[in-house]
C-alpha cells in the first residue's frame, strides 16, 4: 500500500517534468518473457489514469502507453519484456493499425474493472484457474458468495467470475465418489445452513436465486466469465426454474419425473435442447458436456482459436489475443461443449474439430457479455480432487491462461457492441 501511495505522489508531483517523450511498448508475441504478468502490469498502469492502447493482432496483442520511469521500473520488477519507442514510432504504429486493408486495430483501455470471484468461503479440495492467475498476475479481486449476491452487491462490480460451482444444487455430483469424505459432508451442512439463513428451503432454490441475480447483473451491462462446471450447471439451473431436478440424496425428495419435458431453454444464455443426466451416480449433469463422448488422445488434444476482424468484430478479437492460435486442451468436469446444444447466436471462439466440440464460447445478454471456457486448469491436463495447485511461475507464457486474462481486461476497453 505504501509503495502504491508513493507512486501516486510521484505522478502528481512529477509526471510532467520527469517523463521523457515517448511510449513503452509491451510485446505479447514470442518475445515476451512473461505474458501473464504483462496483463497485471496493464491493469496496474490503468490505476494512474493513464490510457493504454491494446494493439489487436499486432505482436500478439501488445500494450502501448506513455513512458514513465516508474512504469519501466515496474516492468523490470515483474520480469516483463518492454521496448522504449519515440512518439513518432507510436504514431506510425497507430497509423499502420488503422489502415483499412490490415486486420489490426487499436483499442483504448480506460479504467480498472472492479473484479469479483464467486467462490465459497471454505477451502475446497480443488483449485480455481482464475484465482490462481489473478494472484500470479497481481490483479486484485474480491471474493463474494451467496450472501453478497442475494444481498444485491453484484452491480458494484464490473466483472464476475464463477468459481468451480454447481448451480443445480447437486453438490457437483460428487455424492457417488465422495459422500463419506469430511469436506463433502461439511459442504452439504454449510450449504443447507446458508440456504435457510437466506430464506430458502433448499440449496437448489438458493442457487437458482443466485443464478437469477447473476443473469440480471449481466443483462444490466456486467461481464460474466465462467469455467468448467459453472458453465453448464448455470444454464441448467436457469432452464429448470420451478422444476425439481435433484434426486433425494441431494435435497431429501425425488426429482420430478417429468423434469426433462419441463425445461425452458428460452431462459438460458448458451445452451438448448440438452438432455439431463437422470442417474445421480453419474459425475455429469447433461449432454452439454462432451467429456464422456470425446475420443481424443492426450498428445493430440488441442483446440484452435478463430481469427476475427479487428475492426468489425473487436470484442471476440480482444478475447482471442494470443501468441499462438493452437492451444493445448485440458479436461474438467465440464471439458468442452457439445455443438448440438449451442444456441444459434452463440459465438464459437475456439474449437476442437476432431471431437466436433466448442471449447471457448461467447455471447451477449441484454447490455452485457458472457464467456464460457471449458476445462478446469489450462496447465494441468486432468486435475483431480486433492491435486496440488498449478505453479504459474512455471508457466508464465501459458496461452490457455492468456484467454482468461483477455476476459479480465475486456471491461476496461472503450468499445461498442457489434454483431458478428
Amino acid at each position: 500500500m505504501c509503495r502504491s501511495l508513493c507512486l501516486v505522489l510521484l505522478f502528481v508531483l512529477g509526471f510532467g517534468s520527469h517523463v521523457k517523450a515517448g511510449y513503452l511498448l509491451v510485446p505479447m508475441d514470442q518475445n515476451q518473457s512473461n505474458h501473464l504478468k504483462a496483463y497485471g502490469l496493464a491493469y496496474w498502469v490503468l490505476g494512474f489514469d493513464t490510457d493504454i492502447f491494446w494493439l489487436l493482432n499486432y505482436r500478439g496483442g501488445a500494450f502501448m502507453f506513455k513512458a514513465h520511469p516508474d512504469f519501466e521500473a515496474e516492468c523490470r520488477i515483474r520480469g516483463i519484456s518492454f521496448e522504449s519507442i519515440p512518439d513518432a514510432k507510436s504514431t506510425q504504429i497507430l497509423a499502420e493499425l488503422a489502415a483499412p486493408d490490415v486486420n489490426m486495430d487499436a483499442v483504448k483501455l480506460e479504467k480498472q474493472p472492479r473484479i469479483a470471484v464467486y467462490s465459497p468461503p471454505g477451502k475446497q479440495p480443488w483449485d480455481d484457474a482464475v484465482t490462481l492467475v489473478l494472484s500470479y498476475a497481481e490483479i486484485p479481486y474480491e471474493i463474494i458468495y451467496d450472501q453478497e449476491v442475494i444481498g444485491g452487491e453484484l452491480p458494484t462490480y464490473d466483472w464476475l467470475h464463477l468459481h468451480h460451482e454447481d448451480f443445480t444444487g447437486q453438490y457437483g455430483r460428487f455424492w457417488a465418489g465422495y459422500r463419506n469424505m469430511p469436506w463433502y459432508q461439511e459442504q452439504v451442512r454449510s450449504s443447507e445452513a446458508l440456504a435457510r439463513t437466506l430464506g430458502f428451503e433448499k440449496v437448489s432454490q438458493l442457487k437458482l436465486g443466485v443464478a437469477k441475480k447473476i443473469r440480471d447483473f449481466t443483462a444490466g451491462g456486467g461481464y460474466l466469465f465462467a469455467m468448467c462446471s459453472a458453465t453448464d450447471s448455470y444454464d441448467i439451473a436457469l432452464a429448470a426454474e420451478g422444476v425439481d431436478i435433484c434426486e433425494s440424496m441431494f435435497d431429501g425428495d425425488p426429482m420430478d419425473p417429468k423434469a426433462q419435458q419441463k425445461l425452458d431453454y428460452s431462459k438460458t444464455f448458451a445452451f438448448k435442447d440438452f438432455r439431463l443426466s437422470l442417474n445421480p451416480m453419474e459425475y455429469e449433469y447433461s449432454n452439454i458436456d462432451n467429456t464422456n463422448f470425446r475420443r481424443v488422445q492426450k498428445n493430440l488434444d488441442f483446440f484452435t482459436l478463430f481469427e476475427f476482424s479487428a475492426k468489425w468484430d473487436p470484442v471476440p478479437t480482444m478475447l482471442t489475443q494470443n501468441h499462438q492460435r493452437v492451444v493445448y486442451g485440458f479436461m474438467g468436469q465440464t471439458t468442452a461443449f457439445n455443438k448440438a446444444t449451442l444456441k444459434s447466436d452463440v459465438l464459437i471462439m475456439g474449437e476442437q474439430k476432431e471431437a466436433n466440440e466448442a471449447r471457448y464460447i461467447h455471447g451477449e445478454f441484454g447490455k452485457g457479455f458472457w464467456t464460457f471456457y471449458g476445462g478446469h486448469d489450462p496447465e494441468d491436463y486432468q486435475h483431480f480432487v486433492g491435486d496440488p495447485p498449478t505453479d504459474l511461475a512455471l508457466h508464465p507464457n501459458s496461452p490457455g491462461y492468456r484467454l482468461i486474462l483477455n476476459n479480465v481486461l475486456f471491461p476496461a476497453a472503450k468499445k461498442k457492441k457489434q454483431k458478428t
